[in-house]
């Protein structure tokens, strides 16, 4: 008989290879539609890999599309480490774009330097702002949060298209529903010129070293993980579990608004419906991807970045559906949640005794 004992220690070796052997193992799965399809896998994952990072362009274009992802992926990371399972960071994400417009679109005449970082603080302080919703309805109402995050997304959406179909729409767009651009002075530099790489992936990087040293040298880090370890026995030893979830919901919505502004200031510089193709969602891919780990965030989002550009560029070599990406994810994650199984417990096959 096989029996799951769950292990009084995980092996440091076992929590790293864990979303390692995931990717690999998502990859592998992938070759099997591949194949069915009549693609030769082989040539399929050569051009992926160069799609991705096979050239200064290639990777330019992985690490762009990874900065939203860092950002959503820490959100949903330090969420989910308190176990606050927010869904809505594609509505906080949104959030954050709009403000960053709100301010940055010539509302207010200042140097770069004071307004840049306005419109990057007032990206934050709205997604930070649209969790404290539910943040506020779970620990005093009971809500559940899920739910409550996930609907707002839909709301926040509707109310962007609002906002871009009316005050906020570029007259000069010939009817096309966008808002009016940023000015020079709230667009982050690009790192690179010629390329799309711009300072949001520095600020990113930047992000997911302080939540580390936040989460694991701070005593607001340590009340953090108590509440997500047993809110219970937390509150029994005297940790403010109310104003903890509180902190946590301005941390998440605010790392999930920091993405939407960076990619109106850095990539887009205006804001339409679709300036996410679901960055919001994914992160919750490369925050389990990482096991919930903020450094471990910034190679599980290249990991996915990378899959998404490759498989563009796979599919108009050899016309093989860049739908392939959306499998690549679903399989990383699914291979992620078998193998945080085996992290918690040991396999072991007792044999019963006959009477």
């Amino acid at each position: 008989m096989i029996r799951f004992i769950p292990r009084e220690r995980t092996p440091l070796w076992l929590s790293l290879a864990v979303p390692v052997g995931a990717g690999l193992a998502a990859l592998l799965l992938t070759a099997i539609p591949l194949a069915l399809a009549g693609a030769p896998v082989l040539r399929a994952f050569s051009l992926m890999a160069q799609g991705a990072a096979g050239s200064g362009f290639a990777l330019a274009e992985t690490l762009t599309r990874a900065t939203p992802l860092i950002f959503t992926g820490l959100a949903a990371a330090v969420a989910f480490r308190a176990r606050l399972w927010n869904i809505g960071g594609e509505g906080q994400l949104y959030a954050g774009a709009l403000a960053a417009v709100a301010i940055g679109a010539g509302a207010i005449t200042a140097p770069s330097w004071i307004l840049l970082p306005m419109v990057l603080i007032g990206g934050a302080l709205a997604g930070a702002a649209l969790l404290l919703v539910p943040v506020l309805f779970k620990t005093r109402f009971g809500a559940d949060e899920v739910v409550v995050t996930l609907l707002m997304n839909f709301v926040v959406m509707l109310f962007v298209q609002m906002m871009l179909e009316g005050p906020m729409k570029d007259e000069m767009a010939l009817g096309w529903p966008q808002s009016a651009p940023l000015v020079d002075e709230a667009v982050l530099p690009r790192l690179f010129e010629g390329l799309r790489l711009h300072w949001g992936l520095v600020l990113a990087v930047v992000a997911a070293g302080l939540l580390h040293v936040f989460m694991s040298r701070t005593v607001w880090g340590f009340r953090i993980r108590a509440v997500g370890e047993n809110a219970r026995a937390a509150r029994y030893a005297g940790v403010p579990v109310g104003a903890s979830m509180a902190l946590v919901g301005v941390l998440s919505g605010g790392l999930a608004g920091l993405a939407g502004a960076s990619e109106v200031a850095g990539l887009k510089g205006y804001l339409t419906a679709d300036l996410s193709p679901g960055f919001g969602y994914a992160g919750i891919v490369v925050a389990t991807l990482a096991n919930l780990s903020p450094l471990g965030v910034v190679p599980s989002a290249i990991f996915i970045a990378g899959v998404f550009v490759g498989a563009d560029s796979m599919s108009r070599a050899i016309g093989v559906s860049n739908y392939l990406a959306d499998l690549v994810v679903a399989l990383a994650l699914l291979c992620v949640l078998i193998g945080g199984l085996m992290t918690r417990f040991r396999i072991a096959i007792v044999h019963r005794e006959i009477a």
